[in-house]
């Protein structure tokens, strides 16, 4: 999009204030392409369904009719967080946001690969025979080089589902 017709998407009447009007901006232009097809393509790539309950219609339409000021409290969570406080303790509500790390999603070093290395070449697993030996070692000898459609590590996926086999013991 340009910023020409960026501009003239703010200029549309309706929007009450400049917040709405780059709310409504995001809604329409940003978040499209964004969570809801991240999501989607996730979720599609391995035979899940997924819901994203606050971009229900009903939700986001309440959540464009609300004031300003409630738009922006708290760092722009301020209704749920209230409401989250009625259910949570409050040191759930306002603690700090962190990053949640999902180590071998894209790039596994050490001590992830030794994990997988021993899951992967174990007697169980030989066994079991999820992975034959050769694909096993091939991801093992590169274990950067090899992703799914989507992008993520496919000697991390593997090597869960055996860690998983192994938890669960569930065995061939």
């Amino acid at each position: 999009m340009s910023s020409e017709s960026a501009r003239a998407d703010f200029a549309v009447p309706g929007a009450e204030t400049a917040l709405d009007a780059v709310l409504r901006f995001d809604v329409h232009h940003l978040m499209v392409d964004d969570p809801v097809k991240r999501v989607d393509a996730m979720t599609m790539a391995w035979g899940l369904e997924a819901r994203v309950p606050f971009l229900d219609q009903d939700v986001v339409t309440l959540a464009a009719s609300c004031p300003p000021g409630l738009k922006i409290a708290q760092d722009g969570k301020g209704v749920l967080k209230d409401l989250g406080r009625r259910m949570l303790p409050t040191e759930v509500i306002d603690r700090p946001k962190v990053y949640f790390p999902v180590p071998g999603l894209r790039h596994l070093d050490e001590p992830m690969q030794a994990l997988l290395r021993d899951a992967l070449l174990s007697p169980d697993a030989r066994s079991r025979a999820v992975l034959e030996p050769d694909v096993a070692h091939r991801l093992l000898d590169a274990p950067n080089h090899h992703y799914t459609p989507v992008g993520g590590n496919v000697l991390w996926q593997v090597g869960l589902l055996e860690l998983w086999l192994r938890e669960h013991g569930l065995d061939s």
